[in-house]
């Protein structure tokens, strides 16, 4: 029954839930090329038509553009890590103002502090993982907007436990990325956990933004 209202009711959860079960473990599939990039942003991109579908006002256009800008970025990824890291930090830049948008009226001390622990501490824990490789400072200066995003997610209206961890969990991917590029990991172990990661963390941001839209009031963890 739950399956087959998902698959009635919301569609695109269900295609997206598909494309990124199925990807990663297509991933290391000796198929490759232009099929398995499409493949790779279907996931999140299945996400931006649920946005789009489900999502209201200019809330829901936010969420729309930059989960659209996340699966652009996916497959463009696979070419430049510069291009794809740019397309990031715009979707990035359009998370931050849908979450500024819709800040919390009231915030305990302890979420005040984990919201500057995220904004201070990724940057600095970036820079300790990437220095001194070429472009370190490029990483430091993404690594600020993951966390001021993070941060903003944090302190923003909509679920904690939903938008508030998935935002953590889009950070921590981007560290375990990073700590891959420096040899901090090894891929093999990296690669096991990044797309999940990832997935399972935009997955809950754009299912919690939408409960919140459609609920048309303040939804508190």
């Amino acid at each position: 029954m739950p399956r087959r209202a998902l698959a009635e009711h919301r569609p695109y959860l269900l295609l997206s839930l598909l494309a990124g079960v199925s990807y990663y473990f297509a991933a290391d599939e000796a198929i490759g090329g232009l099929w398995l990039m499409a493949w790779k942003g279907l996931g999140v991109g299945f996400l931006a038509l649920y946005a789009g579908h489900r999502g209201q006002g200019r809330d829901g256009t936010l969420l729309m553009a930059l989960l659209t800008l996340c699966a652009i970025a996916d497959v463009v990824l696979e070419i430049s890590y510069l291009v794809g890291g740019a397309l990031f930090a715009a979707a990035h830049v359009v998370a931050i103002a849908l979450y500024l948008q819709n800040r919390r009226e009231r915030m305990s001390a302890s979420q005040k502090g984990a919201a500057m622990c995220l904004a201070i501490f990724v940057p600095i824990v970036t820079a300790m993982l990437t220095y001194p490789l070429p472009n370190w400072l490029l990483s430091v200066a993404y690594a600020v907007l993951i966390g001021a995003m993070a941060a903003a997610a944090w302190t923003s209206r909509f679920p904690r436990y939903r938008v508030g961890i998935g935002a953590v969990l889009f950070v921590v991917r981007d560290l375990l990325i990073f700590a891959r590029e420096a040899g901090s990991l090894t891929p093999d172990f990296a690669n096991l956990f990044i797309w999940p990661i990832y997935f399972v963390g935009q997955f809950l941001i754009a299912t919690g933004v939408v409960q919140t839209i459609r609920k048309g009031r303040t939804a508190l963890a």
